[in-house]
């Protein structure tokens, strides 16, 4: 079993998960492991990428876990 199938993997755990809480919708919240994606028009801001707290990706690891919810 891999760590990412494991019960322990998801972006709420995650030191790099913002969860927005002033614009929050649900359980979603903001990945701030790479820098915004940048947009077609100069003008347009980068967005962060938005995920739900029981998303994780590859790049999810012990090392990248906070002590219970991140803020």
């Amino acid at each position: 079993m891999s760590f990412a199938d494991s019960t322990d993997a998801a972006c709420t755990k995650c030191k790099f998960f913002d969860n927005h809480a002033a614009k929050a919708h649900g359980d979603e919240g903001l990945c701030r492991f790479n820098p915004p994606v940048t947009q077609p028009s100069a003008e347009a801001h980068g967005l962060w990428p938005v995920v739900s707290s029981t998303d994780w990706c590859g790049h999810f690891s012990k090392d990248a876990m906070t002590t219970g919810m991140a803020n």
